[in-house]
This record gives structure tokens, C-alpha cells and sequence, in this order.
């Protein structure tokens, strides 16, 4: 294998674990706001969200909304760890 392509992809590895550090951060960020919103339950939220919306709806979608980022996130994770024994992988094969 080229060295430079093995740079390469211990650099994509290197940036998909920054993606997930900042992913995780967001959600998060997300939770504590979704525990925050959902026991104060201004109705502020209920008016951004539309007409015929009451607050189950709201925790459901929202709920939902955190645990697909969260699977999302768990492929980021996938693939991260398979980029970074690729590039291990053909770290030890080049030397």
C-alpha cells in the first residue's frame, strides 16, 4: 500500500472520531434540553410546533428524534473504529 493513502485514511478516521466526540455533544446538549423543556412545558414550544399539538406528541417525536441520532451516531462510531484498524492495519504492513 501507498504511504500517503494510509496517512489518508488515519486522517478520515482521526476526523470521523471528531465527528462522533461533536455528535455526542450535541445530543447531549439535546437531552438536557428536552428534560429541561419537557418539565417546564412553556407554551412557547407548543406555538412553534403548530396548531393540534399537545405535549405527548411533542415528547414522542422528540424522544424519537434523540434515539435515531443516537443509532446514527452508534454507525459513526462503527466506522470510525473500522478507519482506525484499516489504517493500523496497514500501518504495520508498510513498516
Amino acid at each position: 500500500m501507498n504511504d500517503t493513502f494510509e496517512k489518508r485514511v488515519r486522517a478520515a478516521a482521526v476526523a470521523t472520531w471528531w465527528v462522533v466526540l461533536i455528535a455526542v455533544a450535541f445530543v447531549v446538549l439535546q437531552w438536557i434540553v428536552y428534560l429541561a423543556v419537557t418539565t417546564a412545558r412553556p407554551a412557547w414550544v407548543l406555538t412553534m410546533w403548530g396548531p393540534h399539538v399537545d405535549w405527548p406528541f411533542v415528547q414522542i417525536v422528540w424522544f424519537w428524534a434523540i434515539a435515531i441520532l443516537k443509532f446514527i451516531i452508534w454507525l459513526a462510531v462503527l466506522v470510525a473504529l473500522w478507519l482506525t484498524l484499516w489504517a493500523r492495519g496497514m500501518r504495520k504492513r508498510i513498516h
